[in-house]
């Protein structure tokens, strides 16, 4: 899982899949913006058919906790 969210990320916000680990924050350590985490939350909609409330998307500010709350949606890969 943590390889399709580095290429995700990459590919979303323009950086080098080497600069993503799961202790990254999307807004600290990643620069992302509102506008990049709405796009990271549809993105992720679509990838993983599943829907993730706005609300739930604000408490997860690692990548590690955005894979965290995929596998308690049953996501696994």
């Amino acid at each position: 899982m943590l390889e399709k969210m580095k290429k995700i990320l990459a590919q979303q916000l323009d950086l080098d899949e080497s600069e993503i680990t799961p202790e990254s924050r999307f807004k600290e350590d990643l620069e992302a913006d509102s506008l990049d985490l709405f796009e990271l939350l549809t993105t992720l909609e679509e990838q993983y058919e599943i829907e993730i409330p706005a609300e739930d998307m604000e408490q997860l500010t690692t990548v590690g906790a955005v894979m965290d709350y995929l596998k308690t949606k049953g996501i696994e890969e």
